[in-house]
């Protein structure tokens, strides 16, 4: 089996990914991804073209790899099945103090430098948990109406439900690998929970984790930015070293961070049809890959396109089926039987 990622000759773990396909459609050898270091990677695709469906085969791959743990943020519920893989789905809880002071000013949409951002900035200094930022801001000297923005933000920020300071830590996410369940978030808690799981997730590889942590974000243009986006960029630019690896999913690529597709050193694309979409995967195309990139883009739900910075080549695959339920398909009208 050949394996995406991993220079020939190479040993190491990998995980089952599809088959490689012929232009005439006829399927060959049986592809796998290498799981045994880290990776920075993209799956990129129109809606229902099989984006969120091949980040749940790396899940189940990666969840049948020993050393190596999974942790998945699900906006969408595509991924509730993996727990029949042993993934267990939990509450997006994260713990204030997860995040550094500029990122509750992003997440809060407030200048640092206005009254109330310079508030929350402190407060997010001051105390572990958001029940103690707020004290810290009720008790702080400063003018009423800056006092009372910085309560109301942080008032907001509690609303979303997201925030407890009994939040799984870093080590018990990588225990058994997570689905992060964020379908009952606001795109704001989304990407605080993003935010914070990314940099935990950082730190303890950094701290030598004896598992080493796969971040997988599906609906990535949504989640992985704002807030969420420089803990993310960390990640692809100096999660290699600690062993920590990222792979964001996405319908729209034009807006991923820079980063995210200039870093990655596999990139799965399936049908796009959106020209700055197309153009955004192009303007990162390597020497290596020859032609035009919308050429090449397969057309066909479950094909992808892949290119393997690794050993500088660029396939068709056909992904293969999952053996987990995927919860990604799209609610259809229910035809009663006296509907004519």
């Amino acid at each position: 089996m050949d394996v995406l990622g991993r220079e020939d000759g190479a040993d190491g773990v990998s995980g089952r990914f599809g088959r490689y396909l012929a232009a005439d459609r006829s399927l060959g050898a049986r592809v796998g991804v290498d799981f045994s270091g880290p990776h920075a990677g993209v799956v990129v695709g129109k809606r229902g073209s099989g984006k969120s469906y091949t980040l749940g085969v790396l899940a189940e791959g990666l969840a049948e790899t020993p050393g190596v743990a999974p942790v998945v943020v699900d906006p969408m519920g595509a991924f509730a099945g993996l727990e029949a893989a042993g993934v267990p789905v939990v509450e997006p809880r994260v713990r204030a103090a997860a995040l550094p002071p500029r990122a509750w000013c992003e997440l809060l949409d407030l200048d640092p430098a206005s009254p109330a951002g310079t508030l929350v900035w402190r407060a997010a200094t001051e105390g572990e948990s958001l029940d103690e930022m707020r004290a810290w801001v009720a008790d702080a000297d400063a003018a009423d109406a800056a006092r009372r923005a910085a309560a109301n933000h942080l008032a907001l920020a509690d609303s979303w439900g997201c925030f407890a300071p009994d939040a799984p830590t870093p080590r018990d996410l990588l225990a058994d690998g997570a689905v992060v369940d964020g379908t009952a978030l606001e795109t704001p808690a989304l990407r605080a929970v993003v935010a914070a799981v990314a940099d935990g997730l950082y730190r303890a590889a950094l701290d030598g984790s004896k598992r080493l942590p796969w971040l997988l974000v599906d609906e990535a243009h949504a989640c992985a930015s704002g807030a969420a986006a420089a803990a993310v960029d960390t990640l692809y630019t100096r999660g290699r070293a600690p062993g920590a690896s990222v792979v964001l999913a996405t319908q729209r690529p034009s807006a991923l961070p820079e980063t995210a597709v200039s870093q990655s050193d596999l990139v799965v694309a399936h049908r796009l049809t959106s020209a700055r979409d197309v153009d955004a995967l192009s303007a990162a195309r390597p020497t290596y890959l020859s032609g035009s990139v919308s050429a090449r883009l397969p057309s066909r739900t479950g094909d992808a396109l892949v290119v393997d910075d690794a050993t500088e080549t660029v396939c068709t695959v056909r992904v293969r089926e999952r053996r987990t339920e995927h919860g990604g398909g799209s609610r259809v009208v229910e035809r009663s039987e006296t509907t004519g």
